[in-house]
């Protein structure tokens, strides 16, 4: 049977509706699509029927294994591209004069971004980030695609859209000097149409919101920069929308002010189910706020997930460092020699070895502490707190039994354990592997090409 016979769709919609309790229609229909497309992927034929879809396995392909995908969805991009033309193209060929190729900005590019959800963009500088957030705004128009916002299409129903986007950029411009901050604030609510006490009360609501009470009466021009990137989020929430798009929210925040505007976007988006799309340079920002996270580069969308699943996606490995005294080094590696392999440990003394890299396997035995240790900030090690204390450094699975194991051979030979860390992949190192690849695509391209 194929899966476009009556029957089969009949089957969809009825167990649709029974296994995830939807009783709109066009809800139901949907998930029929999700569900057709899913199974044209993995190339599925079998009757509905056969095989019937658990609630689980509805659930995870409608609404991506994301926590927010049972809700709405509030941003829809959909093969969205925009390539920027040469300009004077004619003119430049006509006098014969040299010229770049057009500038593709974003290739299609396609998901969705739920209500409630906090969703972080991340890339290199040019990757496409500001380009596909000033789409969303209406600013940018695309070559082809579609963006909707709230079920309304960025270009056909764009001042609907505005209605509904507050955009906070990097770099503001539109702010006007000479004007107070709660005199920009005043002009910019009047252009969304509210009225002038309403205006007034909920421009006192942001500046108590973002503590800026105190620079209400204070020039635009003299202001920090980090207070005008505070006043930036003010103004993009003047009119209560929906949907708020933060490139780099917290650039140029002293640590402290940093804190406090993460803390108002996270409240932002638990307690009042605001969309919050989210740009930003600093990873650990990103990984602190965002549900899911999209990584661009030359505006291609390589990865998206949550950030667990993105750091397990590039290596499930995790780093294991081991403080411990009372046992020598060669005591040390002697025991762990006969417990594990001799070459799965890095044995190091209270200062690097000459090569910065520790002490590994055979060469353990003759090892003593560096003669001439080099200066704190060299080498990959720094010194340690206490002069005797070694470092056991190992690679395991993440949630194994080797660190209990480890632990245990290290205690019953009569070492004194004073430290233990663990580490794994950060968005940081899966950003840098994803760019390696870009940059082996792009040699190999250009080699094709000779």
């Amino acid at each position: 049977m194929c899966l476009c016979d009556a029957p089969f769709i009949a089957g969809v919609l009825t167990a649709g509706s029974m296994c995830i309790g939807v009783e709109d229609g066009a809800a139901v229909r949907l998930l029929y699509r999700t569900y057709r497309s899913k199974c044209s992927e993995i190339g599925a034929l079998e009757p509905f029927t056969s095989r019937m879809p658990t609630r689980e396995l509805l659930g995870e392909i409608v609404t991506g294994g994301h926590p927010h995908g049972d809700r709405p969805i509030a941003v829809a991009i959909t093969n969205l591209a925009k390539t920027y033309p040469v300009p004077f193209l004619r003119l430049k060929k006509l006098l014969r004069r040299k010229f770049k190729p057009p500038v593709e900005a974003v290739r299609n590019v396609s998901f969705n971004v739920h209500e409630g959800e906090i969703f972080g963009l991340i890339g290199p500088n040019g990757a496409g980030k500001t380009t596909l957030t000033k789409i969303i705004a209406t600013l940018v128009q695309p070559t082809s695609g579609q963006v909707t916002v709230k079920g309304h299409d960025s270009v056909r129903d764009d001042e609907i859209v505005r209605r509904n986007v507050g955009l906070a950029g990097a770099e503001e411009r539109s702010f006007y000097f000479r004007l107070t901050s709660e005199q920009n604030l005043l002009f910019f609510a009047r252009l969304y149409g509210l009225s002038s006490s309403t205006a007034r009360h909920r421009i006192d609501e942001l500046l108590a919101l973002f503590e800026l009470e105190e620079l209400r009466a204070r020039r635009y021009a003299e202001l920090s920069t980090g207070n005008k990137q505070r006043l930036s989020v003010a103004r993009a929430m003047l009119a209560n929308p929906p949907v708020l798009l933060l490139d780099e929210p917290t650039r140029s925040l002293d640590p402290l002010a940093a804190a406090r505007m993460r803390a108002t976007i996270k409240s932002l988006a638990q307690s009042d189910r605001r969309t919050v799309f989210l740009t930003s340079h600093n990873l650990a920002e990103v990984e602190e706020l965002c549900d899911r996270v999209a990584i661009i580069g030359k505006g291609e969308i390589h990865a998206l997930d949550t950030p667990a699943k993105l750091r397990a996606l590039h290596t499930e490995e995790e780093h294991v460092s081991i403080g411990f005294s009372s046992l020598s080094l060669l005591n040390a590696e002697q025991v762990l020699s006969r417990a594990f392999s001799r070459d799965f440990f890095v044995l190091e003394g209270g200062f690097p070895s000459p090569i910065g890299k520790g002490v590994r396997g055979q060469g353990l035995a003759n090892a003593s502490p560096h003669p001439n240790p080099p200066p704190l900030g060299e080498g990959t090690i720094e010194t340690h707190t206490h002069p005797d204390e070694n470092i056991l450094k190992f690679k395991r699975a993440p949630n194994d039994e080797l660190l209990n194991n480890v632990l245990r051979v290290l205690q019953e030979s009569g070492a004194v354990i004073r430290s233990v860390e663990t580490e794994r992949a950060t968005l940081l190192d899966v950003l840098e592997s994803y760019e390696k690849e870009n940059e082996n695509t792009t040699v190999r391209e250009a080699d094709e090409r000779k």
